[in-house]
């Protein structure tokens, strides 16, 4: 059984797309903490944070990356984007705190599309990413590139 797949050639520069919401929970804050062993009581302590300039925990900012990453696979839907290797990350910016209970969604931009000059069978792809709130407020923004499949010519 085939799966169907986006290729570089489905992508235009310029293309905008928005990814479901998510929920940010105290769950994904601990279980981020244990996994990446950052303890940090802007995070973890609730009654330390009461009195600092959030008001409140907060999520960590890696932790809103890889969600927000995750986000982005997601926003055209499907069929899937065929990634054959992730690249990088650059420019990451944490604009405002991701507190728990809030939404999050990802803003994605097409900012290149191109064959890849070393794997003739495969293409670049680049995106700028806005990560909103349920307020649509700016918390973060990244730009990612990945490797991916160009559709095979029919022989």
């Amino acid at each position: 059984m085939s799966v169907e797949k986006s290729y570089l050639e489905d992508f235009t520069v310029g293309e905008m797309a928005t990814s479901p919401g998510r929920t940010v929970t105290e769950a994904d804050i601990v279980m981020f903490a244990a996994l990446s062993g950052d303890w940090s009581e802007l995070h973890t302590n609730a009654e330390y944070m009461k009195n600092s300039l959030f008001g409140e925990r907060i999520a960590h900012g890696l932790l809103i990356l890889s969600i927000s990453y995750g986000l982005a696979l997601r926003t055209r839907g499907t069929p899937p984007i065929d990634v054959l290797a992730f690249l990088g990350i650059d420019n990451v910016r944490f604009k405002a705190p991701v507190l728990i209970g809030d939404t999050i969604k990802v803003e994605s931009e097409v900012i290149e599309a191109r064959p890849s000059e070393s794997r003739p069978r495969a293409g670049i792809l680049k995106f700028k990413n806005a990560v909103k709130n349920q307020r649509e407020e700016d918390v973060a923004s990244w730009e990612t590139a990945v490797m991916v499949s160009r559709r095979l010519e029919e022989k």
